[in-house]
């Protein structure tokens, strides 16, 4: 039962403080106490109050630790099964700002606001912001029912709501920068100079000229295995493609282009993988060749979006570049369907013959 105390204050009044005391086998569990300036107004809270705690499993629940923002981060980051770098990145930045260590159950909309004008401050732009905020937005979705975290998703989507009609999240614009032939030529010579004068280095130019045939993310290009090709219906499988809700086991069969089918039969077959080499590396290569080059606002993914606008630009209809993608949405490839059927602009390309004809160093030997 709660006890009343009665005590005088310094402006002279008295106060009525209601104690609660709760134990279990001798021991104290449970001690809270609040004050009032009429007795029977502590006696009707102490009452009320003693009932709640009487309900099973809420001392328990008050008594454990406060999880913070960032805790739930690093329960989601350990558990996930498979996580995008990308979202790895981020999601550990976001640990570096107040609202990560806040208790997660005092979290409210206005403190998510917060957060993203603080992400403004930092010049980040409202694409930028917005993908902090939707990779945030996963963790609140999941925290309560998955472990007990009190993260409140309805606040959330009241913070995204906000943060959408003041216009200060917006969605990644589309990316429509292409390669020029003058650039895939300096670029192409640079690689093919580089292995002249150190055959044991990686041959980058094929991978550049399969990129763009195949229309392959990098990632793929370097997972692809000699056991997955069926050279006989000319296709691959691509295993875990890239898709937003499925990061791993989303195996996929692609069409090969003969150009790039070209390019898979002058590698040699020494191993388990067809380009043995590092997708990083391979990205990172690329792009400082392009800085050295003074190729501007060109990146390895690029060369994706090259390879299926060419497809368009032959006649290919949306299945058939799908086929050869593997986009499950065709929705996804309406954006190019303002190209207009100009003929393949490679056709004859001096590259695609060269970079085959190239020996790798295990072919020499």
């Amino acid at each position: 039962m709660g006890t009343i105390v009665a005590r005088k204050r310094r402006d002279g009044t008295t106060g009525y403080t209601a104690q609660i005391v709760k134990k279990r086998h001798g021991e104290t569990i449970w001690r809270e106490a609040k004050t009032f300036s009429k007795r029977r107004e502590a006696a009707a809270w102490a009452a009320w109050r003693e009932k709640e705690l009487d309900k099973p499993g809420v001392i328990e629940h008050l008594n454990r630790p406060a999880a913070t923002l960032a805790d739930a981060i690093d329960r989601y980051v350990a558990e996930k099964r498979s996580i995008g770098r990308t979202k790895a990145q981020v999601l550990k930045s976001i640990k570096k700002y107040k609202i990560a260590a806040m208790d997660s159950a005092s979290i409210k909309s206005a403190d998510i606001v917060s957060f993203a004008d603080e992400l403004a401050s930092g010049d980040r732009q409202p694409q930028t912001i917005g993908n902090y905020i939707s990779h945030l937005a996963a963790i609140f979705r999941d925290a309560k029912a998955a472990w007990g975290i009190p993260l409140d998703y309805a606040e959330m989507q009241a913070a995204q709501a906000v943060l959408t009609r003041h216009e200060k999240v917006a969605k990644s614009s589309k990316r429509d920068r292409r390669p020029t032939l003058d650039e895939l030529d300096h670029l192409l010579t640079f690689f093919v100079e580089r292995r002249q004068h150190s055959p044991r280095s990686t041959p980058y130019a094929k991978v550049i000229v399969f990129a763009l045939f195949s229309t392959r993310r990098q990632e793929e290009i370097t997972r692809l295995e000699w056991e997955d090709l069926d050279v006989e219906h000319s296709r691959i499988l691509v295993r875990d493609m890239k898709h937003p809700g499925q990061k791993k086991g989303n195996d996929v069969w692609v069409d090969i282009p003969p150009e790039a089918m070209l390019l898979i039969q002058s590698m040699p077959r020494t191993g388990k993988f067809i380009f043995p080499y590092n997708s990083k590396t391979v990205s990172n290569i690329f792009t400082r060749a392009c800085k050295v080059l003074g190729i501007e606002d060109l990146r390895f993914h690029d060369l994706r979006h090259e390879g299926l606008s060419r497809l368009f630009e032959m006649g290919k209809t949306i299945p058939q570049a799908a086929a050869v993608s593997g986009h499950r949405s065709w929705a996804s490839l309406q954006r190019y369907s303002h190209l207009r059927q100009t003929g393949d602009k490679y056709d004859d390309w001096k590259w695609l013959k060269t970079v085959c004809r190239a020996r790798t160093l295990e072919e020499q030997t």
